[in-house]
């Protein structure tokens, strides 16, 4: 399982060094770990895991702009 995560950020690497690139690459590791949890909190896991990077962007503007 180790072995897939680090795979997955390496080819997060690979298709972009940009911001948004890595952005993706630990989104999918994040939904791939939320297969892992128990049913009563995927949902949960699963939301949060496939939020918009231009929505992350724009909540961490708030947060940084205060």
């Amino acid at each position: 399982m180790k072995v897939t995560f680090l795979i997955l950020i390496f080819l997060a690497v690979i298709v972009g060094c940009s911001n948004r690139g890595a952005y993706t690459g630990i989104q999918t590791s994040n939904r791939f770990e939320c297969s892992k949890r128990p049913p009563s909190q995927y949902d949960e896991c699963m939301e949060s895991a496939n939020k918009s990077y231009d929505e992350y962007e724009r909540e961490r503007k708030e947060v940084t702009d205060k």
